[in-house]
This record gives structure tokens, sequence and C-alpha cells, in this order.
């Protein structure tokens, strides 16, 4: 299983997450910040967990261009 989580409330809305994987990505239009589609909040954390192992490559690269490192990507 990919677990991705975003701490939004961090995000600077540089959009890099979303043009690696706009897939998986949005920015909002109400602030300007990240949005992890199809996700689950808790505590100020943004968590989606798949099976669908397409998306790792993906995730990971938008983790990677985060400048403020708030996208983690683990596999379970």
């Amino acid at each position: 299983m990919v677990v991705i989580t975003l701490q939004r409330n961090k995000c600077i809305g540089c959009n890099y997450c979303v043009e690696l994987a706009p897939n998986l990505f949005q920015m909002s239009k109400k602030d300007g910040k990240s949005v992890l589609l199809n996700t689950k909040e808790k505590k100020g954390f943004f968590t989606l967990k798949s099976n669908d192992f397409t998306i790792l490559e993906a995730s990971e690269n938008a983790s990677k261009a985060c400048p403020v490192k708030i996208i983690s990507v683990k596999i379970n």
C-alpha cells in the first residue's frame, strides 16, 4: 500500500506537486494551497492510502520537489 501525507497548513503554493502529479494534487482556488485529492484529514495532515502502485513514482517526485518538504510517501 502507498501512503501519501500532505501537511497542508505549511504549503506555500509553489504548484510543483500539481505539475508532477496532477492526478493526485490540485491547487485550491480559495487559498492557493495544494490539495491532496481523495483524502481524509486528521490534525492538519491529509492522508491518501492506495493499493495502486502506479502513483508511486509521481508522488515520490512531488515529495522530492516540494521546497518546504510537507509531502511524505511511504510504502506499507
